[in-house]
């Protein structure tokens, strides 16, 4: 009895060892940031659009947990009320990416040889062309705006997922339940919207979760170089933006929202990571 007791509790430390901390830290920020993006009153300290200028560029203390900026807003309410407007671009974003990307690489790998070469050579292009640059040349004809964001880093994003996609497809076309449903007969149509779609299409789920954190961080990029949302807006990357002129003075104003969005995409990256690889345990 005493041993089948230390084998048990051996097993349950070992357990507690495997236990995915990294995935529960990641969910708690995104229940965080979803309370943000619906209700940021909620969690906020002060009103992110109140000036107070004797208390201009003060550091992190209790009063201000994250400090605050030149006009003496708090950042660390600036920082909650532009998680919504930062959320809703990168998801936006990662939508827009995922859509185009399911388009092309559906066409490239299901349509007829000469329309499918067309695309895939299409595809090629797009992912030679520095995704960046494709931005800044949406951004520079639309003028920016957070809708003219969200479309050039979905634009920018989506040849790398149209190429994965596409090769999912042609995994999926090659194996062998669908040769067993063409023996029996099935469709090609149907092949395709029962066997082929569903199985190729399946890792979509981890892959959105990545293109999330991807796109924030583009997309806050952007806004950085003045190309994005402009301030005096909350987003991450307009606060970015407004304290690049005071990064030796009140660094805070520049390394926290910086620390945010490195937060936020790490979050989305454990658990699109997790989410592949119970995707992954599944097939097998």
């Amino acid at each position: 009895m005493t041993a089948i007791r230390s084998t048990t509790r051996q097993a349950q430390r070992i357990q507690l060892r495997r236990r995915p901390w990294g995935l529960y830290l990641a969910g708690l920020l995104v229940v965080f940031l979803a309370i943000a993006a619906i209700a940021p009153q909620l969690l906020a300290t002060h009103d992110p659009y109140a000036l107070d200028y004797p208390a201009a560029l003060q550091g992190p203390s209790w009063a201000h947990w994250f400090g605050t900026d030149e006009s003496g807003r708090d950042l660390y309410s600036r920082v909650v009320f532009g998680a919504g407007q930062s959320l809703l671009i990168g998801l936006g974003a990662a939508g827009v990416a995922i859509v185009l990307a399911l388009i092309l690489g559906s066409l490239a790998a299901l349509a007829v040889k000469p329309a499918a070469v067309v695309v895939d050579r299409f595809v090629e292009v797009m992912f030679a062309f520095p995704a960046l640059l494709l931005a800044l040349l949406l951004i520079a004809i639309a003028g920016p705006s957070a809708l003219t964001e969200i479309f050039a880093v979905g634009l920018g994003t989506a040849p790398g997922y149209a190429r994965m996609i596409r090769g999912q497809i042609l995994a999926a076309k090659n194996s062998g339940y669908v040769e067993a449903a063409t023996a029996l007969g099935h469709s090609s149509a149907r092949i395709v919207w029962a066997h082929i779609l569903p199985n190729a299409l399946r890792p979509l789920v981890a892959v959105f979760a990545l293109s999330v954190g991807q796109s924030i961080v583009w997309s806050s990029s952007l806004s950085f170089l003045g190309l994005g949302v402009a301030p005096p807006s909350s987003e991450w990357g307009a606060l970015l933006d407004a304290g690049r002129g005071y990064i030796i003075q009140a660094s805070w104003l520049e390394v926290i929202p910086g620390l945010v969005i490195v937060a936020v995409a790490l979050a989305a990256t454990t658990i699109g990571r997790h989410l592949q690889a119970h995707l992954e345990k599944g097939e097998k």
